[in-house]
Parts: C-alpha cells; structure tokens; sequence
C-alpha cells in the first residue's frame, strides 16, 4: 500500500464557496478506482504549521498510482485545486518495503512533470511547496 498525505492551507483571498468547490474535487480525486481509501478534511496537526486541511489517498501499489497519477478526474482537480493553495506539504508512506520504492515514485512524479508542464507550473506557483525532493 502507498499512502499520499497531504496537508495544506488555502490563500488568504479564497473565498469559502470555492474552498467547498476545491474540497469537493479532492474528494472526486480521492474516489477515484484506482484508490482503495481516501479521507479529506480538517487538519488536526500543530496550528503553528500553518496548515487547514488534509487529503489522504491510499493506493494499493505503482501499478494503482500510475493510474491515480493519470487518472482525467485527478487531473482535472488539480487545475482547479492548486491555484487556491498557500501551503502543500507532501508526505509518503509505504507499507512495501522495497528500498527503490520512493525512487520509483519520484521518477513517476518526474515524468508526469514532463508530461504535464503546465501542472508542474500550477505546483511552482504554490508560495510554499513540498511535494518532492526537488521542490
């Protein structure tokens, strides 16, 4: 299993129709087939660290994220999803543990990068990112 958390905030400006519109397309992205559970909601972590909410996709190996990566609802949510956000913080875990594992994912994430440069820009506009080790 491959477990994607995501913690992160919205911009100061977003008004709160169209966060209920980004929270609704990350719970479009999380129901999608290729994913065995998903929560989306509040964050319940430290304030201090500046995040709101959370998304939490689990996958049930590459094969299944390769799909989730690619999947048309997925990436239609990110085009409407990444332009409202402050803060995203990236955070993998794995229950496999084959020791290329997170580089096979970071190479996964590479090439939808290249195939999609226009959401690698949506990512580079979010003031604070981490999604990978190069961002």
């Amino acid at each position: 299993m491959i477990v994607n958390i995501l913690r992160f905030s919205f911009k100061d400006e977003t008004a709160d129709e169209v966060k209920a519109e980004v929270l609704a397309a990350m719970r479009r992205t999380a129901s999608v087939e290729s994913v065995s559970f998903s929560t989306v909601g509040q964050d319940l972590g430290d304030p201090t660290d500046g995040y709101t909410h959370a998304y939490l996709a689990g996958v049930e190996d590459l094969a299944a994220l390769e799909r989730y990566f690619y999947d048309p609802v997925h990436l239609d949510g990110d085009f409407l999803i990444l332009p409202h956000l402050a803060r995203l913080s990236a955070v993998r875990l794995s229950d496999d543990p084959d020791p290329e594992l997170g580089a096979q994912i970071f190479a996964m994430f590479q090439r939808k990068v290249a195939t999609y440069p226009e959401w690698a820009q949506l990512l580079d506009a979010i003031p604070d990112v981490r999604v990978s080790a190069d961002r």
